[in-house]
């Protein structure tokens, strides 16, 4: 799983689609999602680009995000978030969500 931080972030999500998951360490539900999101990223395949944020690590990039809970998916094409999806979801739904963006 892709691992961001503020040095790799910006041209990371600038091409195509990219799934950012904004979680930390202490996050219990962030824990519960992180195997569905790796699930989802082998499912897809490398249709898109699914990739970590460590808010703790990184506050300044949640900071410009506005994340204030997470677990948080921000979905981006070409640099633009296009879709937030807040909290703990199924794989199945997290799946639909990405692929109406692909």
């Amino acid at each position: 799983m892709l691992q961001l931080d503020k040095n790799t972030f910006k041209e990371t999500i600038k091409n195509g689609i990219v799934a950012v998951d904004f979680w930390a360490v202490w996050c219990g539900p962030c824990r519960m999602m992180a195997p569905i999101f790796e699930q989802v990223a082998e499912e897809l395949g490398g249709k898109s680009i699914l990739a970590k944020l460590n808010i703790d690590e990184n506050m300044i990039i949640a900071q410009q995000y506005n994340v204030m809970s997470i677990p948080t998916i921000i979905i981006f094409k070409e640099g633009q978030e296009i879709e937030r999806i807040i909290g703990l979801r199924q794989k199945t739904q997290l799946l639909d969500i990405i692929k109406k963006h692909i």
